[in-house]
């Protein structure tokens, strides 16, 4: 175990690519250059909140001991060998072309490679300004840090694809936020997240040298991510298998998320990892009531592009940028596309063997697909709790009596009384499933033990963070701490003081069920 103070870290994407080496950190564009210098600004009285001792493990790095250890954390020590940088990027928001976005408010310290040779890329987000922080102050307040804290560590757990936290801690300092943007700022206790991945690396890296004809320096940053990070891509073909495979890596990702109700929230192309991670967690939820078009993102209304039964066709539009921004470097984009084309395809058998898991199917067989779409549809009309509904399901008798048996078996997942027909839907789906899971080949409780693998007991739900939030801001970290043991063991029992539908209150509650991307 290393301590971050005393660690040599490498510098490769600063030493490979053009920079802006100024440290200037006045709001501008930034042409010809991939990062620009930007040292973190100090904060006032840092103190550590939470630490991932299983990803510092991972890393090899001990936990800060001494104010030293935490003050690197927080920004106000950077040590001789890192090179703090913002890395420049574009994107398109909310289906619009945005321009240079970039790191506003995240700070790369440096590549620290663990023990086994990984190189891990170690960022503070909520470090101060950047030169592309545009009107914002570069920081990140403790409601917005906590949840980014905790959702990308139970995210691991849940074994979803995810870029990782290693520590949070409190800045000591105000930060002034309009949580809704309607005019109604407000100081928050400010606080920095230390994030880790491989690569922070997304589409909108492409995009911004596609767009700015930066042809050599596309060129340049795709051979060298390939070569990086996916070795095993050799040839003169490898530009297209490469994409093949970031598309491959996407498609898991997405179908991980509808597996355990994930919505994103704020799907733009400066948010879409180049490795098929999970990037960027503001304004997310899980789903409570299963309902298709949940969006918990209030900047993403009305049109709700964002919303959970949507993620799969902005993923492949998303693909669709990224393509394009490559397609200066391909001579004949017909294998691009052909490619690109593959998506549909890939996405619904990965889809559909996904959703075989989680209802225990021993196989999936041809006729599987339309039993699947009956229980979405299902769900989609009467919208239980996504969560307790499937764990009601593992729980379901072989053997249905009558629809009044079947309907009382789920009532502890249901928000609101179900109609007559809804019901009737309702019985004639279980006992199609039913029907099914009595002809599985492998043995009852194999069937259990994968749908428990693939289906969630405990989720970090949105009412929770906000729950601990507010606790934190007071000096109470109990719920905090509760939560950080129980997003470690999501498909256990374990935590079932946490098994509960969304309460009423919480419908309306900002925070709860309204989010905006300053979250």
């Amino acid at each position: 175990m290393q301590k971050l103070s005393l660690k040599e870290y490498k510098k490769e994407f600063v030493h490979t690519f053009p920079g802006d080496e100024s440290g200037n950190v006045r709001p501008r564009q930034t042409p010809g250059v991939l990062y620009s210098k930007a040292i973190p600004t100090p904060v006032a009285d840092p103190k550590q909140l939470a630490w991932s001792d299983d990803l510092a493990r991972e890393l090899g790095i001990q936990k800060p001991e001494n104010p030293e250890e935490v003050h690197i954390l927080a920004g106000n020590l950077v040590t001789p060998s890192m090179y703090p940088y913002a890395a420049c990027y574009a994107g398109h928001q909310f289906g619009q072309w945005a321009g240079q976005l970039g790191d506003g408010r995240a700070i790369t310290l440096g590549e620290w490679e663990a023990t086994n040779g990984k190189t891990w890329e170690l960022q503070l987000k909520g470090a101060g300004q950047t030169p592309y922080s545009r009107r914002a102050d570069g920081r990140a307040v403790l409601r917005s840090s906590l949840r980014e804290y905790l959702m990308s560590e139970a995210m691991h757990y849940l074994r979803v694809p995810t870029t990782r936290a290693l520590s949070l801690v409190s800045t000591g300092d105000q930060v002034l936020r309009d949580m809704f943007y309607n005019g109604n700022a407000a100081y928050e206790p400010g606080a920095i997240v230390m994030r880790v991945a491989p690569s922070f690396l997304r589409f909108g890296n492409f995009e911004i040298l596609a767009a700015r004809e930066e042809l050599d320096n596309l060129r340049k940053l795709t051979d060298w991510t390939i070569n990086r990070f996916y070795p095993h891509i050799q040839g003169e073909n490898k530009l297209i298998e490469w994409f093949s495979e970031v598309l491959e890596r996407t498609v898991h990702m997405v179908v991980e998320w509808l597996r355990v109700g994930f919505v994103h929230g704020v799907m733009n192309t400066d948010n879409m990892s180049i490795l098929g991670l999970t990037i960027d967690y503001g304004p997310y939820s899980f789903l409570d009531e299963y309902d298709p078009t949940f969006t918990p993102n209030t900047t993403d209304l009305p049109g709700r592009r964002y919303a959970f039964g949507k993620q799969t066709y902005v993923a492949y539009w998303n693909l669709g940028c990224l393509a394009s921004a490559l397609a200066p470097l391909v001579g004949d984009t017909k294998q691009l596309i052909a490619e690109l084309e593959k998506y549909e395809e890939l996405y619904w058998h990965t889809y559909y063997v996904m959703m075989g898991n989680k209802l225990g199917l021993d196989k999936l067989r041809a006729e599987d697909l339309d039993l699947i779409n009956q229980l979405i549809e299902m769900l989609s009309a009467i919208k239980p709790d996504m969560t307790i509904f499937y764990q009601l399901l593992m729980q379901l008798p072989l053997t249905i009596e009558s629809k009044e048996v079947a309907v009382e078996h789920f009532k502890e997942s249901y928000y609101k009384q179900l109609k007559p027909e809804e019901a009737d839907t309702l019985y004639q789906v279980v006992q199609s499933y039913v029907a099914r899971i009595n002809t599985n080949t492998c043995s009852r409780e194999a069937s259990l033990q994968r749908m428990q693998e693939n289906n969630p007991r405990f989720v970090l739900r949105n009412y929770l963070l906000h729950q601990a939030i507010q606790a934190l801001e007071n000096g109470d970290d109990a719920l905090f701490l509760k939560l950080q043991a129980a997003m470690k063991e999501p498909y256990s029992a374990k935590f079932d003081e946490f098994f509960a539908k969304k309460p009423s209150w919480a419908s309306q509650k900002a925070g709860c069920s309204m989010l905006s991307c300053s979250s």
